[in-house]
């Protein structure tokens, strides 16, 4: 299902990056005998020669293996080269092996930097600093050989004609990664080695159930439209493509046959934020209200054409914060509710609390008939599509991580079951759980994925996973979610802000530009170039530390006493300030102009 490249088309696996002086050359190591592809170190300009240039004896180009070219990023003078450094192989699906990235690498193609201003290559220092963030981002897949950016039901529609194109040129965009980083290799017309990269998650293990052997997959595909960190991405663009956007294709393959099942989260699809502060849990603003409505109507006509019927299973609280943000996202999709577009409400807290999540049933039987009706795909071993899948689930919390997880595991299970007994494998009453090392693969599998989306968005692994990995809470998996969500607090409000310029530069929603980036973008004005929290923090610190030793000399000195009260009024002066200004002091994006 998940076709193979043509052989004239297949993608270079190995590589032999030359580090000249001038230039970067590529050459094909796997055996193709492909032309190797030279890179200017001036300018990034590319174009296939015939042979490897010759090396002096006097000046040795630096060599090393890589196993593909991500692309090419322009900022305000250079260009820089980004490529995989190392890979581990992760599984293999329908023959193909599938490979984590371990390691990327950012080659700097700046050389014309040399006859630039000052002012150039302060801002162009700038930019490029961002590109060692990009060096560490996680849950980046890929295949020379599989499609990982379609859904097993849109690899087995497709034309004939499609099958034959190179995989860039089959990928959805949306799913995408490296898309813009790819443009000028396509302008370039490098098929070979234009390999497209996912970023998410890949698990899969196989287990026997009676005699038969049977092997599991689950694919998490993350959008890039608007893709970003938890507090810096939140709800609905005015087109209506949302924050934290992700498809989770579970396919199960057995006696030849493959059965699959998509679900889709998403944050609440209307325009609303939550701007780090300081405080631990900074307050919901909804923006311009009064456009909920039409940007969920453009949200769930975007999901209506591409999935089919929608089930949007809404997780938030009811009352507080979360009830407001719940109660305009009821009110907002109100105009679309029709017989293709249904929505429920579910408290999760309310109804489970923190450790009974056994109480999803109640859910289930509220949307069993959805799942029954929408179906899945199912593909015997001819090839013949006997089911397909006509509707999906789109499940949301505040963050579509923890709650959504936990959900979606169980979806995900009560789909796995049905497919099973239409195989024939499983009896009518017989469930995953019946069979012990079947049920634990099972539930290690979903959270791993559930850590690998959360770790891209929030920084840390999912909270409630040891439930979706152990099938019940536990004390150190409570104490686990505490000190995740301390870890989360210091990400989220000195760390993201970074990592979301990084991020929205490597996706193309901020596009440089030399006329308008003559000023660095992190470039700061008043209390904002002097604010620092490390530093408040030490200053509080300093107070307390002197109001603790005065007030121990206090009952035999009035002047100690009074300095204890000078030093505990300063202490408390600046705890104020840094909460009344507390989104200076946090690491904020600097890139707010969006892609023209």
């Amino acid at each position: 299902m998940m076709e193979r490249a043509e052989s004239g088309q297949k993608l270079y696996t190995r590589l032999r990056l030359w580090e000249f002086p001038d230039q970067y050359v590529i050459e094909p190591t796997d055996g193709s005998a492909g032309a190797p592809l030279a890179i200017s170190r001036k300018d990034g300009s590319m174009s296939l020669i015939d042979q490897v240039p010759h090396c002096s004896s006097v000046r040795v180009p630096k060599i090393q293996t890589i196993f593909g070219v991500v692309g090419l990023l322009k900022l305000v003078v250079g260009s820089y080269l980004i490529v995989i450094k190392d890979r581990e192989c992760v599984g293999s699906y329908m023959g193909n092996q599938i490979f984590k990235v371990t390691s990327l690498k950012v080659f700097p193609c700046d050389h014309s930097l040399k006859s630039t201003t000052t002012e150039q290559k302060k801002v162009e220092s700038e930019f490029s600093a961002l590109l060692s963030v990009a060096e560490k981002t996680p849950g980046l897949y890929f295949s020379y050989e599989a499609n990982l950016t379609l859904s097993a039901q849109r690899l087995h529609d497709l034309g004939d004609e499609s099958k034959l194109l190179p995989l860039w040129r089959q990928a959805e965009p949306r799913f995408l990664w490296n898309n813009y980083m790819m443009e000028v290799l396509i302008d370039n017309k490098l098929d070979p080695y234009l390999l497209p990269v996912i970023q998410g998650s890949f698990q899969n293990f196989q287990a026997a159930i009676g005699k038969e052997i049977v092997e599991v997959t689950l694919i998490a595909r993350r959008c890039t439209r608007r893709n970003g960190t938890r507090m810096w991405r939140r709800g609905a663009d005015p087109d209506g493509y949302v924050a934290n956007f992700v498809e989770s294709e579970q396919i199960v393959q057995m006696n030849g046959f493959t059965a699959a099942c998509v679900q889709i989260r998403g944050s609440m699809p209307f325009i609303w934020e939550q701007i780090v502060d300081l405080t631990y849990k900074p307050k919901f603003e909804i923006i311009k209200p009064e456009e909920a409505p039409r940007v969920a109507e453009r949200h769930f006509l975007d999901l209506r054409k591409k999935y089919g019927s929608v089930l949007a299973v809404d997780l938030v609280n009811t009352h507080g914060g979360e009830g407001r943000l719940s109660e305009k996202f009821s009110t907002a999709v109100q105009p679309v509710i029709c017989d293709d577009v249904r929505y429920v409400h579910f408290d999760f807290h309310q109804i489970c609390g923190h450790v009974h999540f056994e109480r999803l049933s109640i859910l289930y039987e509220q949307i069993v008939d959805f799942l029954e009706k929408s179906g899945y795909l199912l593909v015997n071993e001819k090839g013949d599509k006997l089911k397909e899948q006509t509707g999906i689930v789109r499940t949301n919390c505040i963050d579509c991580l923890d709650r959504t997880n936990v959900t979606q595991s169980m979806i995900g299970r009560k789909m796995l079951e049905l497919q099973l007994r239409r195989i024939g494998v499983f009896a009518a009453e017989e469930t995953i759980s019946s069979h012990a090392n079947f049920d634990d693969s099972f539930k290690i599998m979903w959270a791993n994925h559930g850590d690998d989306i959360s770790i891209q968005y929030s920084g840390t692994p999912a909270l409630k996973g040891d439930f979706v990995r152990l099938g019940q809470r536990t004390t150190q998996g409570i104490i686990k979610d505490g000190i995740n969500a301390l870890v989360r607090y210091y990400l989220n409000n000195f760390a993201d802000g970074t990592k979301q310029d990084a991020i929205d530069l490597l996706q193309g929603h901020y596009i440089v530009s030399v006329s308008r980036d003559m000023k660095a973008p992190s470039q700061a004005r008043g209390l904002e170039s002097v604010a620092s929290f490390p530093l408040a923090f030490a200053l509080i610190m300093f107070g307390f530390l002197f109001a603790l030793l005065s007030l121990r000399q206090a009952p035999y000195d009035m002047k100690h006493l009074f300095f204890s009260l000078l030093w505990a009024s300063v202490t408390v002066g600046i705890a104020a300030f840094v909460r009344a200004n507390g989104r200076v002091f946090c690491n904020r994006p600097r890139l707010h102009k969006p892609r023209q």
